[in-house]
């Protein structure tokens, strides 16, 4: 099992940044892609970037490309997902996931292991 936390979501207005940071727990020896999707209300869970166990391999969804970095650091076993030049459309709840590989995950079904999530709010 792998327990996943998120932290730093927030309220910002559009065009400025934030950083979300997802700690991971129990069986961290295993070598888990991760990765961060997102969901408002009424929505469906999509994808927004994953990184490989290396961090050699990531994927982003098109809107994100550009505005969005997702790293990890394994030796504290943090992911975390750097957010420029946020928009009000960036609004959702911010989730956390494991699974095993970069590629799968980015379907739901390829993901393992969810966090709670963390609300990001960008005001116009």
């Amino acid at each position: 099992q792998v327990q996943l936390v998120e932290s730093g979501g927030g309220l910002v207005q559009a065009g400025g940044s934030l950083r979300l940071s997802c700690a991971a727990s129990g069986r961290t020896g295993s070598r888990y892609a991760m990765g961060w999707f997102r969901q408002t209300p009424g929505k469906e869970r999509e994808f927004v970037a994953t990184i490989s166990w290396s961090g050699d391999t990531i994927y982003y969804a098109n809107s994100m490309k550009g505005r969005f970095t997702i790293s990890r650091d394994n030796a504290k076993n943090m992911l975390y997902l750097q957010m420029n030049s946020l928009k009000p459309e960036d609004t959702a709840l911010y989730y956390c996931a494991a699974g095993r590989t970069s590629l799968e995950m980015k379907t739901l079904a390829g993901c393992d292991y969810w966090g709670q999530g963390t609300q990001v709010t960008v005001s116009s």
